[in-house]
């Protein structure tokens, strides 16, 4: 009879924050599969518990899965974590659970922390309706069109984003939602926990350029359509920092008008 996946939810900041029936679980499980080992051990030590822990991680989940699987055929009980918050939630978690269906494995969904709806309710944005995209993709290409799909959204938008990255991204944001509410949730449940709220840029005054913690971004959802004139959206990109050609070509993309058109209103503000 094969043995049953856990996915166990551990603390976003505060240690307490773990239940006790993750703890249960954590202690009769035999196997605990890990995004990051150390990580994991300093948890299992703080509550005295003793287990043989493995790693799973995005570099490794192809082999490391296999090896799970193989284990939980042969009735083995297995604990996934991440490093933080809930497996499967932008993690390879996700990949695992999958293949583990596929094999009609049991999985076990247990309740915990999350950094989404910690910063959700945390936030004063709407909590009626909202959308979850994880992290923003690198690909340029990739990356203009969920910003575009932020700017369309009616719904409450969270993103995660890392501490260098935050300010890069808060001028990007700045082009595609205008003054719309964003909210940064950092540093969740630890001593330094900070929630900083206002337009994009008023966030960017208060924020500061050493910037520390893992970050949720959640963006105010739009209400009327607003339809900028082509000048003042082509003006936003540039002073964005963006090339004046990636900015004539996004601007004549989200309008929807011919890129000739925006290249000689282009010309015109040189002149």
């Amino acid at each position: 009879m094969s043995g049953s996946l856990y996915l166990c939810p551990t603390p976003i900041g505060n240690l307490e924050d773990i239940t006790l029936r993750v703890l249960r679980v954590l202690k009769e499980v035999d196997i605990i599969a890990a995004e990051d080992t150390r990580q994991t051990l300093k948890l299992l030590n703080h509550y005295d518990i003793k287990k043989a822990v493995v790693s799973y991680h995005e570099h490794n989940k192809a082999s490391s899965g296999e090896k799970l699987l193989i284990d939980l055929k042969a009735g083995k009980n297995v604990a996934l974590v991440t490093d933080a918050g809930t497996p499967g939630i932008s993690d390879p978690g996700e990949d695992l659970v999958k293949l583990c269906l596929k094999e009609k494995i049991n999985v076990i969904s247990l309740p915990g922390a999350t950094a989404i709806t910690t910063a959700l309710v945390g936030s004063g944005l709407d909590t009626k309706k909202f959308v979850f995209l994880g992290f923003l993709p690198i690909k340029k290409s990739e990356r203009e069109s969920t910003l575009d799909e932020v700017r369309k959204e009616r719904r409450t938008a969270i993103i995660y984003e890392a501490p260098h990255r935050i300010i890069g991204t808060l001028n990007e944001l700045r082009s595609y939602i205008g003054d719309r509410r964003v909210v940064i949730a950092r540093e969740l449940t630890k001593v330094h926990e900070e929630y900083i709220r206002g337009t994009v840029d008023e966030v960017l005054s208060k924020l500061g350029d050493d910037v520390k913690g893992e970050i949720v971004v959640l963006i105010e959802g739009g209400k009327d359509e607003v339809v900028m004139e082509p000048e003042e959206l082509l003006r936003r990109y540039i002073e964005c920092g963006m090339d004046k050609k990636e900015a004539i070509k996004l601007t004549a993309k989200q309008l929807k008008i011919p890129k000739r058109e925006i290249y000689k209103l282009a010309l015109k503000e040189e002149m």
